[in-house]
Order: C-alpha cells, then structure tokens, then sequence
C-alpha cells in the first residue's frame, strides 16, 4: 500500500488542473501552427471587443500596447487553475506571445472560461512589463466593467498605466478575476 501525503496529492492535483487547461499544447514551437491559431483568435476577440464596447477601440488607439487573451480556461474542486494564451500587439502588430497562468486554493468547485484584455496606456507601464520574466497583474491595475466598456475609451486618462477588462465569461465560477494572474512570454 502507497501513502500519499495531502501536499503530493495537492501538487498532482494541480498539475492535472493546469495540464487540462493548456489544452494538450506542448512543445516549444518550432515548427508549429501556435502562432497563427493564437493571432487569429487575438484577431476575433480584438475584433468582438471593439464592436460590444465601442469605447475599447479609442482606448487600444490611444493605449502603448495591448495584450489580448481570448481565452482563459480555469476549474477547480478545493484546487484550482487557470491557463490560456494570447498576443502583446503595439500599433496593431503582434510583437510577443504569452501566456497567463494561475493557480488557487481555496473553497471552489466549478470551471469557466473569458477572454480578457490589459491595455498599457503608459510606455513605462509596457516597459515593466516586457522586461519582466513573469509579470502578475496586481495593485497597479485598473479593472473595467463590461458596462463600463461602451465608455471606457472616453472617460479614462492616462494616469491608470493598466486598465484590465474580462469579458465573455461562460461558466460555473463565480467572477473572474485577474488577480493573483501570472504572464509570461512563450515561443507558440
């Protein structure tokens, strides 16, 4: 008979969690079709967003940079994790791919996917950001409401150097959050 310790078992857990989300994706990408499937999901999202909430289409024509994750897949039973991928575009060009893990104890069960969007609306904010080696989304983000979205382009200075939007979100969890988000650059 094998004894498993609570935090073997914690650890197996989420690494299941984590691997379930990323979707079977593996490899480092050379070679593979990553890059264009996550363009062309960044593109339709880009593409939905602007068209939902008009007012997103002034703040990524005046924001430094954007990152687009169209879609995020989180699940958990006292556990959880979340993964998904998505593109930094500046000017409209995709100039990095990354990705957005994270992970969570606690009282959950359930699973929910969103799209989410981090408009860097200062250089220096974009700067810290690409510089970093995992940047977590923390206190110097600004998040938005959906609700807030037809008008957010409008109302919002620069002094926010990152405003966050999560949209799209289909379910069982309640509120998706980027806190405690981790992102990192990634060869697709």
């Amino acid at each position: 008979m094998t004894v498993v310790s609570r935090r073997s078992l914690l650890a197996m857990g989420g690494a299941a969690v984590l691997a379930a989300c990323d979707g079977g994706i593996t490899g480092n990408g050379i070679g593979s079709r990553g890059s264009s499937q996550i363009d062309a999901r960044v593109d339709a999202t880009r593409d939905y967003l602007f068209s939902r909430y008009p007012g997103t289409q002034d703040l990524a024509a005046r924001a430094a940079g954007v990152l687009y994750m169209p879609l995020v897949t989180e699940a958990g039973f006292g556990i959880g994790g979340g993964y998904g991928r998505g593109a930094l575009r500046l000017n409209g060009a995709t100039v990095d791919y990354y990705s957005a893990t994270r992970a969570t104890v606690g009282f959950q069960i359930g699973a929910q996917q969103y799209a989410h969007a981090l408009f860097f609306m200062t250089d220096a904010a974009l700067s810290t950001f690409r510089r970093s080696s995992g940047w977590a989304a923390g206190a110097d983000v600004r998040y938005a409401t959906p609700q807030e979205g037809a008008s957010l382009g409008k109302e919002t200075t620069e002094l926010d150097p990152v405003i966050g939007l999560v949209f799209g979100q289909q379910g069982l969890i309640a509120g998706a959050t980027l806190s405690g988000v981790k992102y990192s650059r990634i060869i697709p």
